[in-house]
């Protein structure tokens, strides 16, 4: 996540066109006090809505864990997990590689 000052902005506002792009959010704050968020829109926030897609995708980025999701999204984990497997988003982040060099070392 980025922070900019509306000073800054004003003076550079191309970056916020290249943070959207790069789908980073961005705090605006206007002396030192948030004021604002941008996020990058794309079809997410339509169809899941904005509290949603947003709480996927912190999901994803690893910002906030399952409980967390659960709580926010007024499910238990159980309905977490088969809503999140419902919209393709793995539930689960298992490298099977890693586990099978884990092994190697034991055999």
């Amino acid at each position: 996540m980025k922070a900019i000052g509306i000073r800054e902005l004003q003076k550079n506002p191309s970056l916020i066109t290249k943070w959207l792009e790069n789908k980073e959010y961005t705090i605006i704050t206007k002396r030192n006090k948030p004021i604002g968020i941008t996020i990058s829109f794309d079809d997410k926030i339509i169809t899941e809505g904005l509290k949603t897609s947003f709480l996927i995708e912190a999901y994803q980025n690893s910002l906030i864990g399952l409980g967390e999701l659960a709580k926010s999204l007024n499910m238990n984990k159980k309905e977490a997990m088969k809503f999140l497997s419902s919209i393709g988003v793995d539930v689960i982040d298992y490298d099977f590689d890693d586990d099978l060099k884990t092994a190697e070392k034991f055999l």
